[in-house]
This record gives C-alpha cells, sequence and structure tokens, in this order.
C-alpha cells in the first residue's frame, strides 16, 4: 500500500474503530465475533482503498462490508446439521432469562423518551459522536444538546431504576 494511503487508511481506522465495533457487535451478539468481523471488513477495506475516492463513502461500505460477511456467516452456520442429544437439561439457566428482561425494560424506558432525546442518546453513546459534533450535526447549540442528553439520562433513570446499576448487556 501506497504510504500516502496507508496514513490515511491508519487514521480513518483510529478514528472509526470503536464506532465500527459497536456495530459490528450490534450484528454479532458476541465481543470476539465482533472484533473479527471487523477485522476482516477492514482488511477487504483496505484493499480496496485506492479505489475509495469519496471520503464520505468509506465507512458506509466498511459498514456494508460487515453486514454481507455477518449474513454469509448465518448462512454457513444454517448449513449445519444439528443432532438431538436425547437427554433434556435438568434446569434452565438463569443468566439468559435476565438479560432477556433487561433487555425488555431497556426498550421500555427508551420508549418513554421523546424522539429528540432519543436520537441525542443514539448519536452520542451509539454513534460515539461528541456533543460538539451532534450540535453542528443538528443545528443546535452544544449547551442544548449537554441539557438533551442529561435529562434524557435522567428520565431513563426514573423509567428504570435497575438499568443504573447495570454496568454491561451482555
Amino acid at each position: 500500500m501506497d504510504p500516502g494511503f496507508e496514513a490515511d487508511f491508519r487514521e480513518f481506522v483510529i478514528d472509526r474503530s470503536g464506532a465500527l465495533f459497536r456495530t459490528a457487535y450490534l450484528l454479532t451478539g458476541d465481543r470476539h465475533t465482533a472484533e473479527d468481523l471487523v477485522q476482516s471488513a477492514l482488511a477487504k477495506t483496505a484493499a480496496k482503498w485506492r479505489s475509495l475516492r469519496d471520503p464520505a463513502s468509506i465507512e458506509g461500505y466498511v459498514r456494508r462490508v460487515m453486514y454481507h460477511e455477518q449474513v454469509s456467516r448465518w448462512r454457513r452456520r444454517s448449513r449445519v446439521v444439528e443432532v438431538s442429544t436425547g437427554w433434556l437439561p435438568d434446569q434452565v439457566s438463569g443468566g439468559h432469562a435476565e438479560m432477556v428482561d433487561l433487555r425488555l425494560m431497556m426498550r421500555t424506558a427508551l420508549a418513554r423518551l421523546t424522539p429528540r432525546q432519543r436520537t441525542m442518546l443514539v448519536l452520542r453513546y451509539f454513534e460515539d459522536l461528541s456533543e460538539t459534533e451532534i450540535a453542528r450535526l443538528l443545528g443546535l447549540r452544544v449547551g442544548s444538546v449537554r441539557s438533551q442528553i442529561y435529562r434524557s439520562l435522567e428520565r431513563l433513570k426514573k423509567a428504570a431504576p435497575e438499568l443504573s446499576t447495570v454496568r454491561e448487556f451482555g
């Protein structure tokens, strides 16, 4: 790879790897698989880096590659023949049921927010944009963005106090 292109690619990876990982995690549901997915998508992007002319479309290209890679993995996995073991587990694991309850609680709490508050939270915590970037994107003042995010988080805490003690969603 040309040193100029390599520096641009390296800068892209440093800037956007967090957001790309979150997208991959949402696609896969597993941290390790998400890391593999991001790595394979970035490898394919590096191979096509010279032909990607528009800097604004690069991230979309990487996300599209991740999506297609994951769909291919799902299809390969669906071809695996499952065999019944002939025995049932003694008890159902409570961990999965608790996570389902937690996700339902989160969905309900988010539904109680206004569309603007949900937008602020998605842009800040899912897309990993700074408050300044959000303000520029939405045409607002930074102070307005900060207050909206603060109000959104406070409203979430009131809607579902159990969520404030949870550190990680599996």
